[in-house]
């Protein structure tokens, strides 16, 4: 028995260290922005571009390349040191080094490298504005968890009101003071509530499961948020958020429209860039190359034929003889090697070298240089449209967003007095019933508007909480509960 009871006292003592730490928005937003798919993905497009734009620079660059070859060559084959066809085996190798650099081309390259880094940096800004669209997706899902807590805890009372209205009930309709039907009318009622609570904690727990899937955590993991009461949260004051001031901020701040401005500036370079590419360009080349052959060849001792006219004469005398020269055929005994010179002193003596300057002139080509400038223009012109969509539609956005935070604003004033009447109402009803001078029926249908009045109010709150949140993220505040 003691050892059962200290093994209970060290787990409850335990429980607190164990238990999983609350998140709050902060720590849930930077969990999402860290591991959502998207968010990696862009990253990659950007880390993509980077390279593309360290291609672009370092391609400025002269180029230099080393190159080198090998073989074995059998039969009659040319000679790579002579030229001459000879039947002979032997191994050869050569080496060439080729460097070239581009003198003049109308600052085609340096466009080229321009546009890709506004590229690059566009896409970096991309990924941001994908953060933000993380962030604040996040940031609604956790408003509309607590809101569905809020909602959860307010049938949890409702349903403990009716449970005690319920129990004084029967007492005084076992004492027969009150009919039977006032208890039975108050056990449905608490039926009806039961129900209720049951579908908001439901709520909550898919609530939960939602969050869980958007910072891309297990179903399973052991996970809950942080729970500021909604009046706590920290929002700006309405007037420092006016829309024309928050759109001039937006302008500036907001990652989007970073991007549009770089992608148009971006085209501009590539238009530049493609014409210059119709006009002459100028490089310089130089090259250095040697070879070098390897063999062993056997000489044999030499065999007198006899002799044999050479086709020649002499004049001896005014009398002309046949010039005859010896024969000769190899013997069989090898009396000797024929071998080239060391491959260091034939690398020395077969070195080759060359420079020059070579400009190339587009003439017709398909028109393929021409249709690029002409490409260039129509996707500039494409990206100052979407610019300018993207504008009016900023613009569009905050003005309903300052528009609906003012309506969320009255309303939720709204809202807390139709709350403050109603407590009033109910608890004279309460009264009443406790005096014998109210129904049943009249008690749960003021009960009825104070659970209405109470769920409004806490709507309306959120309502008018996430209204501002939008309009501090326009303005680029970020979102913050604390």
């Amino acid at each position: 028995m003691k050892r059962n009871l200290l093994f209970w006292w060290m787990l409850i003592m335990a429980a607190p260290l164990m238990a999983q730490p609350k998140w709050d928005l902060r720590q849930c937003v930077e969990y999402a922005v860290q591991n959502n798919i998207s968010v990696r993905q862009t990253d990659l497009q950007a880390r993509f571009s980077e390279l593309n734009y360290l291609g672009n620079k370092f391609g400025q660059f002269p180029t230099l390349n080393f190159g080198s070859n090998a073989g074995y060559r059998l039969g009659r084959s040319e000679n790579p040191t002579t030229g001459v066809l000879e039947d002979n085996n032997f191994f050869n190798v050569g080496m060439q080094m080729q460097s070239s650099v581009s003198l003049f081309n109308w600052f085609a390259i340096k466009k080229s490298r321009e546009a890709s880094r506004l590229t690059w940096e566009a896409d970096r800004e991309q990924t941001r504005k994908i953060m933000d669209d993380i962030s604040l997706n996040v940031a609604v899902s956790y408003l509309q968890l607590l809101l569905a807590r809020e909602q959860a805890k307010v049938a949890m009372v409702q349903v403990e009101q009716v449970r005690a209205q319920l129990n004084d009930t029967r007492k005084r309709v076992d004492a027969g003071v009150l009919p039977e039907i006032n208890a039975a009318e108050l056990e449905a009622q608490l039926a009806r509530d039961s129900a209720s609570l049951i579908t908001a904690q439901t709520a909550s727990v898919q609530l939960l499961l939602q969050l869980k899937a958007l910072l891309n955590l297990d179903a399973a993991a052991d996970f809950d948020i942080a729970e500021p009461p909604v009046h706590l949260i920290p929002v700006m004051a309405l007037a420092d958020l006016q829309p024309e001031a928050v759109y001039q901020n937006a302008l500036t701040l907001l990652p989007q429209q970073k991007v549009n401005r770089l992608r148009i500036q971006s085209a501009q370079q590539t238009i530049e860039a493609a014409r210059a590419r119709l006009l002459p360009s100028f490089s310089a080349f130089g090259s250095l190359n040697t070879n070098a052959i390897r063999f062993k060849k056997e000489i044999y001792n030499q065999v007198l034929n006899g002799y044999v006219s050479s086709g020649a004469r002499v004049n001896a005398g005014g009398v002309f003889f046949p010039v005859e020269v010896p024969s000769f055929s190899f013997g069989n005994n090898v009396v000797g090697y024929f071998k080239p010179d060391a491959v260091g002193k034939q690398f020395n003596a077969n070195l080759g070298q060359s420079i020059g300057v070579g400009m190339n002139l587009p003439i017709f080509n398909g028109r393929s240089a021409r249709l690029n400038v002409d490409r260039s223009k129509l996707n500039l012109e494409q990206l100052n449209l979407q610019l300018e969509q993207g504008e009016r539609q900023l613009k569009q956005d905050i003005y309903r967003a300052y528009n609906d935070a003012v309506a969320a604003l009255q309303k939720n004033e709204a809202d807390k007095k139709s709350l403050t009447t109603a407590e009033k109402a109910f608890s004279f009803a309460a009264r009443r019933y406790e005096l014998n001078l109210l129904s049943a029926f009249e008690l749960i249908n003021s009960q009825g508007n104070l659970q209405r009045a109470r769920i409004q109010s806490l709507l309306s709150q959120y309502d008018f909480v996430f209204k501002m949140k939008l309009l501090e993220f326009y303005r680029g505040q970020g979102i913050r509960l604390q």
